[in-house]
């Protein structure tokens, strides 16, 4: 009978570490605070652990991990399994995925958007370059069109936002130079605190933004339509933490990214439908920005910083005009669709 006892002992202890070794835990690098912009990413946790019984999950940290312009870094070390960031915090270490933060580029809406994403983020030099990162590219954080904020007069004219000291990065913060604003690349949890003591005067984020990090507390007005761009901020994964994966808690990670996005996109479809109600209880006024201004825009800064882009790039040995020319088909064939 103890020799029963003990095999049987000896056999359950088998299967609960049989059952320890199964179960997957990653950390998540985040920043801010929760908001619309890491629903996708609350979503994918939910998703990933109800396809798993509770196997996998994912413990999403609001900057206890890192900071948000080392989240990269944390991933190439190994420092945690999963992360987002934006491109504009280090051109440098994902020049690919730049070429979504051209100015102009004419993405109209969020399902835009994400396609474009999609297609830069598949191209082999995408992966190439986040693979010296030890990252592989998982899914994009689609925002609108960034817009500006500001206190006193409105910008609603070149010559109005030449010496305008405005957050913007990458190549929004291009746009904004190429006609006489002086950009600054402060972080989005920086920004209000950048506006409230006067080091800039108005900040360009996607309306989510504006609400998470109070900078539409501190506006007096908001351009409507001026859409200069927006950023990129991607959600990776650390390779190796992909590979070693299961095959069941690979594929419940695959088949969820999908399913996040589109609740991502109703999610925020939600907050854009709300966003007027927004500016009335504020009282920021919603300034419209001309179309001979919108071209004067364009012309002064979409061009000559595509063409640059472009060049730079293609000096660095990455396929710059393939990159530009896969987003303006991707646009087509979605629209064709």
């Amino acid at each position: 009978m103890n020799k029963l006892l003990k095999t049987t002992s000896v056999v359950a202890l088998t299967f609960s570490f049989v059952g320890e070794a199964a179960a997957t835990e990653w950390n998540v690098s985040v920043w801010g605070k929760r908001r619309a912009f890491t629903e996708h990413v609350e979503k994918l946790a939910e998703l990933v652990s109800a396809k798993t019984n509770g196997d996998f999950t994912m413990n999403v940290s609001y900057g206890g991990l890192s900071k948000n312009t080392e989240n990269l870094d944390g991933i190439s070390i190994g420092a945690f399994e999963m992360a987002q960031f934006c491109a504009g915090y280090h051109r440098d270490k994902n020049r690919v995925i730049t070429v979504l933060e051209l100015p102009f580029l004419g993405v109209a809406n969020l399902e835009e958007e994400v396609a474009v994403s999609n297609a830069v983020y598949a191209h082999p030099a995408a992966a190439e370059e986040m693979a010296q990162w030890n990252a592989k590219l998982l899914m994009t954080s689609p925002m609108p069109q960034y817009n500006l904020v500001g206190t006193g007069e409105p910008r609603n004219t070149l010559a109005s936002m030449s010496g305008m000291r405005v957050r913007a990065t990458g190549g929004l913060g291009d746009a904004f130079k190429a006609v006489g604003a002086v950009p600054t690349s402060v972080t989005s949890s920086e920004a209000y605190q950048a506006m409230e003591s006067g080091v800039v005067d108005t900040v360009a984020f996607a309306q989510h933004a504006h609400l998470s990090f109070g900078t539409i507390n501190q506006a007096d007005w908001w351009t409507a339509n001026l859409n200069p761009g927006t950023v990129n901020c991607p959600v990776v994964v650390n390779i190796d933490a992909y590979e070693s994966l299961s095959d069941e808690h690979r594929a419940a990670l695959d088949s969820s990214v999908d399913e996040a996005i589109a609740y991502y996109l109703e999610n925020y479809g939600k907050l854009l439908e709300k966003w007027d109600s927004v500016l009335a209880e504020k009282n920021v006024t919603k300034v419209e920005i001309s179309d001979d201004v919108l071209k004067e825009f364009r012309a002064t800064a979409a061009d000559p910083i595509r063409d640059a882009w472009i060049k730079d790039m293609e000096a660095q040995g990455i396929p710059g005009q393939e990159l530009y020319d896969l987003v303006e088909k991707t646009l087509a064939e979605k629209r064709g669709s």
